[in-house]
């Protein structure tokens, strides 16, 4: 049976195991399905250079910064990325044009027998089917983002040239172990012989396990801070101006990537970026990137990260779910001047989610929710366990409901912001 776009879709929510919808139970510990999936294919991962990126938070932003600037000296450069917000087809991009509805159908539906003698998960599907669609289109370099972890994700089949970790914080426990060191233990199984890998923070807990993986298999390794120097040198509600020095640069640069976040992984992107020039990789016209960056989310389709959907008032929406996301997130609330705060929280149930809600302003009018996922916390639990830290507000059915009521109540010198779940946000948005 040939199914078209929407049927295959259906087709593969319905068959196939969804981490982002069910947890752990989705989550396969080996590499086994994927090795077996891509030889079915004819191993499109063997013909491709990529750029490998994992890390807590950050590696979404840094794969987006990293292809833009790429994509800014004409490159063609594919993405994978997940989770999706709105379309499935936002994991696999070239140049920032999705892949087409065609090819997805067409490529279920040719490999329909190989996915039920398999069994993958939706997840391993979606990797398999991102190397056939970039092998079969050649970009220059390919950038690709880790799902979970590092060592057994489904992305790690692949052979890079460079390996870039962001950060390391606590997220995916159950998962990942329950201390940053074995955290930083699993990010590290991307590290390969004899590939360099690119660390985007210095931090005292694990920089010595990944010195000690890096040593082991021979592979340069780089932090990103001791390479690239960033300073703000003019910022507003819209933009901000950034000065960009490494050993050979020397350059300003205008971005609409706001969120003091973003400044880290500007620069691990632009020290991953740096390495490839110096490594002849790539050859870089700097001018292109100052006429460029600035138009780096557009060009990249780059969505839900201190994402501006109103400005009176002023609602942002972001999508920091973990503990070192949601810091970030209120430092950064807290140099936005604004009369009362109106959150729009979700959050998934697998996550420590009473760790998360102490981590959010006292002085806040809550509407709490659910994202429309099997996986997603009961509104009245999250409104409960809130009450318990001192955070109070209503519990409403849906996103829609809850987004809709902030609106309402806020006047135009507010704030809204919408964040706790990539989920609750693409529903936001």
């Amino acid at each position: 049976m040939k199914r078209n776009y929407t049927e295959t879709l259906e087709w593969m929510y319905r068959q196939l195991p969804i981490y982002q919808r069910q947890g752990t139970s989705a989550f396969k510990k080996d590499l086994t399905n994927i090795f077996a999936l891509c030889e079915g294919l004819g191993n499109p991962q063997h013909n491709l250079k990529f750029i490998h990126i994992a890390g807590t938070n950050g590696k979404g932003s840094v794969s987006h910064i990293i292809a833009g600037i790429l994509q800014s000296q004409g490159y063609s450069v594919g993405m994978y990325t997940s989770p999706h917000y709105k379309d499935f087809r936002e994991r696999i991009k070239i140049n920032g044009e999705f892949i087409s509805k065609k090819y997805v159908s067409n490529f279920i539906n040719k490999h329909q027998s190989l996915i039920e003698k398999i069994q993958p998960s939706f997840f391993e599907i979606t990797v398999a089917l991102a190397l056939d669609y970039f092998a079969s289109k050649a970009p220059d370099l390919v950038v690709m983002e880790v799902g979970l972890g590092g060592r057994l994700d489904s992305t790690n089949i692949i052979s890079p040239m460079l390996s870039v970790i962001t950060n390391i914080s606590y997220d995916h426990q159950s998962v990942l172990g329950n201390t940053l060191a074995e955290i930083a233990y699993e990010k590290g199984g991307i590290i390969k012989n004899n590939v360099p890998i690119i660390v985007g923070q210095h931090q005292d807990v694990t920089d010595n396990i990944f010195i000690k993986i890096a040593n082991e298999r021979k592979s340069k390794l780089l932090f990103a801070e001791d390479i690239i120097n960033l300073s703000v040198t003019n910022e507003n509600p819209i933009y901000r101006s950034l000065l960009i020095k490494a050993e050979d640069w020397n350059f300003e640069i205008k971005t609409d990537l706001l969120g003091d976040f973003q400044l880290k992984n500007i620069i691990t992107a632009f020290a991953a970026v740096n390495w490839l020039t110096i490594q002849k990789e790539i050859v870089l016209d700097i001018n292109k990137i100052i006429e460029k960056f600035k138009f780096l989310k557009a060009d990249t389709y780059f969505i839900g990260r201190w994402q501006i959907l109103n400005n009176e008032p002023l609602t942002i929406a972001d999508s920091a779910h973990n503990e070192d996301g949601i810091k970030h997130l209120t430092y950064q609330l807290d140099k936005i001047i604004y009369n009362e705060l109106h959150i729009v929280i979700g959050t998934v149930n697998d996550k420590d989610v009473d760790k998360m809600l102490s981590l959010f302003p006292d002085q806040a009018k809550y509407y709490f929710c659910k994202a429309n996922i099997p996986r997603g916390l009961d509104a009245h639990i999250l409104q409960s366990k809130a009450e318990n830290t001192q955070k109070f507000g209503k519990a409403y059915r849906s996103v829609k409901q809850a987004f809709a009521a902030a609106r309402r109540s806020a006047n135009d010198k507010d704030l809204i912001i919408i964040a706790g779940s990539i989920f609750v946000v693409a529903e936001a948005i």
